[in-house]
């Protein structure tokens, strides 16, 4: 059982710059691929961002490429994301979460995953 605790976000201007943090509970968070996800009212949630249980491997979606970077530091447990050059149409909850997966795979799919954590509010003004 994993536990995902999320900090950080809250409101920039259009340009600026965020960071999202992921805490996960257990001795296992190294053997987890973590992923992003997000959810902008009245639409689907989306992938934002994965990466493997080791960290060799990422991946993002076409929206964030070039402006977010997941990373992870498995000796703390957590994973994180930073956000730059922030648009408007990120606007959305921002979900972290954990799949006791040990691949090489970048997973994107939300259904992959089965530990989320509480979600955290991203507002860009524009």
């Amino acid at each position: 059982q994993v536990q995902v605790v999320q900090s950080g976000g809250g409101l920039v201007q259009a340009g600026g710059s965020l960071s999202l943090s992921c805490a996960a509970s257990g001795r296992t968070f190294r053997r987890y691929a973590m992923g992003w996800f997000r959810q902008a009212p009245g639409k689907d949630r989306d992938f934002v961002a994965a990466i493997t249980w080791s960290g060799s491997n990422t991946g993002y979606a076409d929206a964030v490429k070039g402006r977010f970077t997941v990373s992870r530091d498995n000796a703390n447990n957590t994973v994180y994301l930073q956000m730059n050059s922030l648009k408007p149409e990120d606007t959305a909850v921002y979900y972290c979460a954990a799949a006791p997966v040990i691949s090489g795979l970048v997973m994107s799919k939300d259904y992959q995953y089965d530990y989320w954590g509480q979600g955290t509010q991203v507002t860009v003004s524009s």
